[in-house]
Formats: C-alpha cells, structure tokens, sequence
C-alpha cells in the first residue's frame, strides 16, 4: 500500500471514529433517557429498545442488529471500502454508552436532577450534536448511516429509484410508529420531528462548508483601474472577461472576484468610486485552493 494510500486510510477511520463518538454522545447523553428517538434505521433501534422495556437487550446491541447487516450489504454489494467505514461509525456510535457508564457520566435528564426536565432541550441538542457528526460523515464519505444502506441498495435493484423519496419515507415511518410506541403521547412524536429538522439544518450548513464566500461579478469599463484597486485592498485575486453590451452596444469588461463575508463592505465602497460601473454577488458555499492573492 502506497504511502498516500495509507494516509487517506487513516483519516478515514479518524473521520468515522470521531463521527461515531460524537453521534454515540448524543444519543446517550440527550436522547435515549429522555423518550424520543432519531430518525432512519437508529430510530428503529431506539423505539424497539423503548417498546421491549428489559434489561437484558440493550440500546448499543440493538443499533448494531438493525445497522451491521445493511453495511455488510452495502461491503458485499455496493462499496466494500464504505461498507466498512460506516461498520466502524456505528460499532463506535453502539460502544459509547458503555464508556460514559464506565467514567460514570449520567444522561442529561439524570445529571441535572430534574423530574421536570425540558424535552425539548434534550431534543435540540441531540440535533445539533449529532447533526455535526451526520455532516462530518457525509462529507467525508457520502453516507451517515443505515437510511443511505438501504437506499443504496434499493438504488441498485432498481436505478430508477429516487432515494430522497426513500430517505423521507424511513423517517416518516419512524416518526408514525413513534407516535404509537411512547404511548401515543405528542410529546415524543414532536420531539422526534424537530430532533430530524435541526440535525438535517445542521447537515446542510455543514455540507455548505466552513471556508465559504462571496462572488462578486463586476461590469466596468475601467477594468485595470478597478482591479488593481481590488487586489491592493482586498488581498484578492481578480479574474478579467471581456464582454459586450447589447443595450450599449459598446465592449466593457466582467471582473470576477472572490471575498470573504467581512469584505463586502469594502468591496461596494471601492465599487461605488466608479460610477461607469455595476456589480451583483452570490454567496459561494465552499472555496478550494488558496483565493487569496499571492504577493
């Protein structure tokens, strides 16, 4: 195995370790004591766990029965590599209540002291906890656990499949039985709805990326003026196009440049000392490479 190969090996396993604890820290510290569950294949896990009520199949034993065979499919099937990513996501995830009882960490609802509690904390924290693990496994692989097993292997039998559509009716079915096994109660079954919509808006910030921008598209007909201006300022590169104008019918210049969230303000005030000239931005979810100007 080459050198890079062993590199990008071990990052791997780091991400789905990591991931593994995270998500495993919410589930027992938010979750599981506090009686709702998460959405997909581990919300199955959590209500049949909740619905057995014996001590003698724990909540960990269950999250492997209900994941183990669908990432061994997905192994055999789909991906071998994933298969046994996503294996070691959730062996660690099923792994970590057995950790905080060895150091004698107690669950939210316990460690507080509170008959009372607030559901609805213990809810948006598990959303947030474990959708910051949920984005770290779906960017680094794709996939953060069962629901996509079982999609992809749907997906495979018959391609025409759409596995969003798949996805949505796993964690509706979840949130529907959940609603019959707390005992009918609406409690569980909103907390198991805004527990699913805080984890997926944490997801898609995360999948968003953290070293985000912001594209601004400049039409000018003093293009180096202006551009030696952005770069001397803004510490940015300016990328230059020349373009025509069909109500003008004169030739000008698009000068596309890339900045941070903090620049906008001292981009429009540059802008706005050349009034031959007009600009519209977009926001840019994720920049590779170094867009700063090298000097």
């Amino acid at each position: 195995m080459k050198k890079e190969e062993v590199k990008t090996l071990l990052w791997d396993l780091f991400y789905a370790i990591v991931a593994g604890v995270i998500v495993g820290t919410a589930y027992y510290y938010f979750q599981n004591s506090n009686g709702f569950s998460p959405g997909g294949v581990g919300g199955l896990a959590t209500i049949t766990y909740h619905f057995l009520h014996t001590d003698k199949i724990s909540w960990s034993l269950l999250m492997i029965a209900f994941n183990l065979p669908i990432f061994i499919l997905v192994s055999i099937l789909i991906n071998k590599k994933l298969g046994i990513m996503l294996s070691i996501y959730v062996s660690v995830q099923s792994l970590m209540p057995y950790v905080y009882r060895w150091i004698h960490v107690e669950p939210y609802c316990l460690a507080n002291n509170q008959e009372d509690f607030n559901i609805v904390f213990a809810c948006i924290a598990t959303g947030v906890v474990s959708g910051f693990g949920f984005s770290m496994m779906l960017r680094r692989f794709g996939a953060s656990g069962g629901t996509y097993g079982i999609s992809a292997l749907i997906k495979k039998a018959k391609p025409e499949t759409n596995v969003a559509y798949v996805s949505f009716i796993m964690d509706s079915c979840v949130v529907a039985i959940a609603f019959f096994v707390y005992d009918k109660q609406i409690t569980p079954t909103i907390c198991t709805l805004l527990n699913l919509f805080i984890a997926n808006v944490i997801v898609d910030h995360g999948l968003s990326g953290v070293k985000n921008g912001y594209k601004f598209e400049i039409i000018t007909s003093t293009p180096n003026e202006l551009s030696e201006e952005l770069m001397t300022k803004l510490k940015h590169g300016v990328t230059e196009i020349k373009v025509h104008g069909m109500y003008s019918n004169t030739d000008k210049y698009m000068l596309i440049c890339i900045i941070n969230k903090r620049q906008i303000g001292n981009i429009m005030k540059i802008i706005k000392q050349y009034p031959d000239t007009f600009a519209s931005f977009e926001k840019v979810n994720e920049v590779f490479g170094n867009f700063q100007r090298k000097v």
